[in-house]
C-alpha cells in the first residue's frame, strides 16, 4: 500500500515562506513522478509544480520564479519550497505520485496553507 503523507502547512502572512515536504511509503520512489498540487475554495484542483525520477521539473506560471520543487530519492521524499507568498496561493496543497508506464497514482492527504495578514 502507497502512502504519501505531506507535512509543513500553516498560516503565513503575505510575502513569507514555508517548505512543505512529502514523504512516501510503500513504493520504489524514484520510480514516480512526484507533483503538489492545490486546491483553492470553488476551484479545480492544479498543478503547481511536478519533479520527474531524474529530476526534471516543471511549474505553473503563476509559481515560476518564486517555488522550488526537488527531491531526495534517499529519503523517499519531495519537497516545495514557496517563497514570497501570495494571498492567492491560499489552498490545500496534495502531494501526488504518478508512474505513467504502469498508470498508477497515488494523493496525500493535503495540508493546509493560508497566506493572509
Amino acid at each position: 500500500q502507497v502512502q504519501l503523507v505531506e507535512s509543513g502547512g500553516g498560516l503565513v502572512q503575505p510575502g513569507g515562506s514555508l517548505r512543505l515536504s512529502c514523504e512516501a511509503s510503500g513504493t520504489i520512489f524514484r520510480f514516480y513522478t512526484m507533483g503538489w498540487y492545490r486546491q483553492a475554495p470553488g476551484k479545480q484542483r492544479e498543478l503547481v509544480a511536478a519533479i520527474s525520477g531524474g529530476g526534471r521539473t516543471n511549474y505553473a506560471t503563476s509559481v515560476s520564479g518564486r517555488f522550488t520543487i526537488s527531491r531526495d530519492n534517499a529519503k523517499n521524499t519531495v519537497y516545495l519550497q514557496m517563497n514570497s507568498l501570495k494571498p492567492e496561493d491560499t489552498a490545500v496543497y496534495y502531494c501526488n505520485a504518478n508512474n505513467s508506464y504502469t498508470g498508477t497514482s497515488y494523493w496525500g492527504q493535503g495540508t493546509q496553507v493560508t497566506v493572509s495578514s
